[in-house]
């Protein structure tokens, strides 16, 4: 992860990119442990945009822009792409410029399940995303997982075939409530589409699903998935989708800690983690 402010360089780049005299930092932006976020503003015209430097060699600027592109605002829920330079030869780091959505991280609300069904409502949308502009994403199913460890591996070594056949949409391949923003209890935006890739829907629902049990509890969990298949079709293999989450985080969960504090719930633990992880995944082994 970078450590460092942007650089006069960076500046420059951001400048020059929106059409700008002139551009400073306002901001580091909470959350995320992969990129840099920085809320910058221009000068001449004035304007806030967000800037996102990656690691020297990361993919991840050329997915954002391509997902931003297709998304197209996605009605003004996700951000739009302003300028990316995914080599760093103009900014002096991998990075993207975007424009700047309403809104601020929130990860404790006052009604987890509420919030939980807006969440499965967005995310209903986005994997309506049309595939044809897609074409230069990564494959999920590769991309996102290992070999899955602790008591749900076994069943995964049979299941996972079976989903890795499903057919893909646009996924946002790290979509949890650390990644969407909030204004006056109404969610207003998705951001950090970084990972973005093709995979089944239930790569995006199950990873959600976790999160959500981690944060609030089963309910929250099952409010998201009633909400999401309000809006779009029943996601096949539910059971199996929820142990893949689980198998192939099984022995990083408690890694997740730094950002669920960072966005401020710093009541929680790595006993809590754990302790709601091996809940979870008991749960879905009865389940399935």
């Amino acid at each position: 992860m970078i450590n460092t402010e942007p650089s006069a360089t960076a500046l420059a780049w951001v400048a020059a990119a929106s059409g700008a005299a002139e551009a400073h930092v306002v901001r580091r932006l909470a959350g995320g442990t992969h990129a840099a976020t920085h809320l910058v503003a221009t000068i001449a015209p004035a304007r806030e945009l967000v800037l996102r430097r990656y690691p020297a060699g990361d993919p991840a600027p050329a997915r954002e822009a391509l997902a931003l592109a297709a998304l197209d605002g996605l009605g003004g829920w996700a951000p739009e792409l302003v300028a990316a330079d995914p080599d760093g030869a103009r900014c002096g780091e991998p990075a993207s410029l975007l424009t700047r959505l309403p809104g601020h991280a929130d990860i404790n609300p006052q009604s987890p399940e509420r919030a939980a069904r807006q969440l499965g409502h967005a995310l209903a949308r986005i994997h309506t995303t049309p595939l044809t502009a897609l074409g230069g994403l990564r494959d999920g199913m590769t991309a996102g997982s290992s070999a899955p460890t602790g008591p749900a591996a076994p069943a995964l070594a049979e299941l996972r075939p079976t989903l890795a056949a499903q057919p893909r949409v646009l996924t946002h391949f790290d979509y949890w409530s650390g990644n969407v923003l909030w204004e006056s209890d109404q969610l207003t935006g998705v951001v950090d589409w970084s990972g973005a890739a093709l995979a089944p829907r239930g790569f995006d629902v199950s990873w959600c699903r976790l999160d959500l049990v981690l944060l609030h509890g089963p309910d929250a969990a099952r409010a998201f998935l009633d909400a999401y298949q309000e809006t779009a079709e029943p996601v096949p293999a539910m059971a199996a989708w929820d142990l893949f989450a689980l198998g192939n985080s099984h022995t990083a969960v408690e890694g997740w800690l730094p950002n669920y504090h960072d966005l401020g719930r710093a009541d929680m633990t790595s006993a809590d983690l754990r302790a709601r992880h091996t809940a979870w995944l008991d749960d879905r082994l009865r389940s399935g």
